[in-house]
């Protein structure tokens, strides 16, 4: 893509820092802007165009990217984007704000701002493979007109799978992360029984290895646990905003176990854990069970 095609970043946290970063390094022209100041000075060396407002930010973009915390924020940050988008821009939503704040921002743009194409297109993949541009793009929406946005998918992922119209990107991301946090509450409670008779959690990856269930995300999280280290690639309190998003758009009486975890997860927040990595609620049933 031309260098003096512009792409808007509004939310540079982990994910969003990770998006401009590699856009940067693919010779894009990226403005960013953030709620709170200091996020993303650091690419300012590197050409990111840091804005003092939203509208500053998206004026004169081909493409804006949203990578916000929940759905509110995002319909509030583009209520403010809205007029100083250009004519044609595609809005691109890749944060995971849940099926109805997704459906509620696509009826607002289409009220405001009819020329501008919407995507849906939240991302499967955490802090560090977005920064190697390892994630995948559930990307929905009109393909069609989604020439620009491919070019800024490419540039910041593995790859995108196309799943029709907008709004099924939000929908899949719930389902997935909803395996996600299955798999991470049952591989804590595993660690800790293989714990109480006698094994570490290498010793129950050593198990796992070369097997159909060696998920290398497992992997990752039992050498976090092993380390009593829990820097976070997805905090504890988003991952927990992500299960319950995913009870309110299922059947809750079919998700029994993911809302039993929400109900966990929200325990181990109010004593403390929201921001580390989700794989703190191994330590959280450790200490409870101390108590």
């Amino acid at each position: 893509m031309s260098q003096q095609t512009k792409v808007a970043v509004l939310g540079l946290g982990a994910m969003g820092h990770a998006f401009a970063s590699n856009l940067l390094k693919k010779g894009f022209r990226v403005s960013g802007w953030n709620r709170s100041a200091g996020k993303g000075e650091d690419l300012v060396p590197a050409g990111l165009q840091l804005a003092d407002s939203v509208s500053e930010a998206v004026s004169e973009a081909a493409v804006i990217i949203t990578m916000l915390s929940d759905g509110d924020t995002t319909l509030n940050i583009a209520a403010q984007a809205a007029e100083a988008l250009s004519a044609q821009a595609i809005f691109c939503q890749m944060g995971t704000i849940g099926v109805d704040a997704t459906r509620l921002l696509q009826q607002f743009l289409q009220q405001k701002r009819p020329d501008v194409v919407f995507l849906d297109a939240p991302v499967s993949g955490t802090k560090a493979p977005a920064e190697n541009a390892m994630i995948t793009v559930f990307a929905s929406g009109e393909r069609s007109r989604a020439t620009a946005a491919e070019s800024v998918f490419a540039a910041i992922s593995k790859g995108s799978l196309w799943l029709g119209e907008a709004g099924a990107g939000s929908r899949m991301k719930l389902v997935v992360n909803s395996w996600l946090i299955g798999l991470m509450q049952s591989l804590a409670e595993s660690e800790l029984l293989a714990e109480s008779l006698g094994f570490s959690p290498e010793d129950l990856w050593q198990a796992l290895e070369g097997g159909p269930l060696a998920a290398p995300y497992a992997k990752g999280k039992l050498q976090m646990i092993s380390r009593d280290d829990f820097t976070p690639q997805m905090q504890l309190v988003w991952a927990l905003k992500d299960a319950r998003l995913a009870t309110e758009a299922g059947d809750v009486q079919q998700l029994p176990a993911l809302k039993n975890i929400t109900e966990l997860w929200q325990q181990a927040v109010d004593d403390g854990f929201g921001e580390q990595d989700l794989a703190v609620i191994s330590k959280f049933l450790a200490n409870r069970s101390k108590q």
